[in-house]
């Protein structure tokens, strides 16, 4: 069982979590996930690696199914069955030069430990956080600490630059040379964001999400297609080359427990009525 350190919401649905897992914290690298298990009969979910701070590691994660709910109904001083991890390889830090890093809504929760390891590995950063309003960003003050500059964008224009988060990259691009990007969002967005960096040949990163079941290779079920293969986000991945990643077929097999998903979360909801609502029920 793993404690819970601290847990409180960041914006509508999106929540932050910190947990005692000494065995994560003391061997976690940018760019990895853990494996979360609530309690026996729980399913089991993966989520970035946000942050670390001596034997806690922070996730943060948005509240959409019937286990995020569940999740994110615990508090400080509850307890979780199962962390597993690291998993994944690591992001590929080395000094490029001068890196964009761009997140969209939740996935910007992976950015900040992204930040510092490529800053610790010389290069200048700058970040570009997106998100439908302002009241959907997150991290804010975080990515201004970790970036040499930050840019904030929302779609609507309630706070920063009126649009989305690939026009500020192409602002950028145009600005001065970038080596390197990493894009981390919803699917569509990484699918959009990355195009902006095709032409000009840029190394840009994705980190995908697929459905994801052992985290290990054993189950394929979070098999993506890159430039043609197959490929395992859990072992492979999750970062991928953004110009090779198939993002229609990713979409495609993310759709495709809609229904279950939201049958589990009625049942959920239910009987959380039924038992007076307490964060440990299964």
């Amino acid at each position: 069982m793993f404690r819970i350190e601290k847990s409180q919401p960041l914006a509508d649905k999106v929540h932050q979590m910190w947990v005692k897992v000494p065995h994560v914290a003391h061997h976690a690298q940018a760019g990895q996930f853990v494996i979360i298990r609530i309690d026996e009969k729980g399913e089991r979910i993966p989520l970035t690696i946000s942050a670390v701070d001596g034997d806690s590691v922070r996730v943060i994660f948005m509240v959409v199914g019937k286990t995020t709910t569940h999740l994110a109904a615990l508090s400080a001083g509850d307890h979780v069955r199962d962390v597993a991890g690291p998993l994944g390889k690591p992001s590929e830090i080395r000094n490029f030069g001068t890196c964009v890093l761009v997140g969209g809504g939740v996935g910007t929760a992976s950015l900040p430990i992204i930040a510092r390891a490529a800053k610790a590995a010389g290069n200048r950063v700058i970040g570009i956080v997106g998100a439908r309003n302002a009241d959907l960003l997150i991290l804010e003050d975080e990515m201004k600490e970790a970036c040499d500059e930050l840019y904030i964008s929302t779609d609507d224009g309630s706070k920063g630059f009126h649009g989305y988060a690939a026009d500020l990259l192409k602002q950028a691009m145009a600005r001065e040379k970038i080596d390197c990007v990493w894009i981390i969002g919803p699917t569509i967005m990484m699918k959009v964001t990355a195009e902006a960096t095709r032409p000009a040949g840029i190394k840009t990163f994705v980190s995908l999400n697929p459905i994801m079941v052992d985290g290990t290779g054993m189950c394929g079920s979070c098999r993506v297609t890159v430039g043609g293969e197959t490929k395992f986000a859990c072992v492979d991945g999750p970062e991928f080359d953004g110009h090779a990643v198939d993002f229609n077929g990713l979409m495609q097999r993310s759709r495709m427990y809609q229904v279950e998903e939201k049958e589990s979360l009625e049942k959920f909801h239910d009987h959380q009525c039924r038992c007076g609502g307490g964060g440990h029920h299964a």
